[in-house]
């Protein structure tokens, strides 16, 4: 009994928080897109039936995750009753959206010894494995979303959307360095806990 207490002792405890990188996992991906399906849902937006509607996306950045969240808008104005239009000045009603949040978060909680490089002479840096007694791993995609609408033709304001969130999360747990399992909301089916095997 002496060495396995020993041995939880002498392990470390750290805690770490990680915001998205430039390079999303597909895991990142499903929390965007899911985030942003929640948001757009929610949006107050009224289109007249028949309206022709242009989706102005001259706000947001061009990224991937924000041409979804067009797209998630542009869903939204069909299943109202709008008809798109490509041009504005074509249309009876433009829609500009304000994208307030669009990023995943991370926190990470680990008692046991985290992975980390050593350097080897002229061969360059091998990394050991992590060792989890317990770990939490978290990550939450988050949306904040708005949209204004006015005429193209007069610049008057039709509808401003109070602004609307969507979040979608995942949770990772490890137990005793083999035993992992998984909680998340990303599919209407995925409410429960999954087991993950780990080769």
């Amino acid at each position: 009994m002496i060495l396995p207490a020993a041995l939880i002792l002498s392990l470390a405890a750290c805690s770490s928080v990680r915001e998205t990188q430039p390079d999303h996992t597909a895991t990142e991906q499903l929390l965007f897109s899911t985030a942003a399906d929640r948001a757009a849902a929610k949006l107050s937006l009224t289109v007249p039936d028949g309206a022709k509607v242009f989706v102005d996306g001259n706000a947001t950045d061009g990224s991937m995750q924000a041409k979804y969240l067009l797209s998630a808008i542009r869903d939204q104005v069909l299943r109202r009753g709008g008809r798109l239009v490509d041009d504005k000045g074509q249309a009876d009603m433009a829609v500009e959206p304000r994208i307030g949040a669009m990023s995943v978060d991370r926190n990470t909680t680990l008692y046991g010894i985290p992975d980390y490089g050593i350097p080897i002479p002229l061969a360059g840096e091998v990394k050991t494995p992590e060792l989890a007694l317990y770990k939490r791993d978290i990550q939450q995609g988050v949306i904040k979303l708005a949209v204004t609408s006015y005429d193209p033709k007069t610049g008057a304001l039709i509808q401003a959307a109070d602004p609307v969130y969507g979040f979608a999360h995942t949770t990772e747990r490890a137990l005793l360095f083999f035993i992992y399992w998984t909680r998340n909301d990303l599919a209407p089916d995925a409410a429960a806990d999954g087991w993950v095997n780990r080769d």
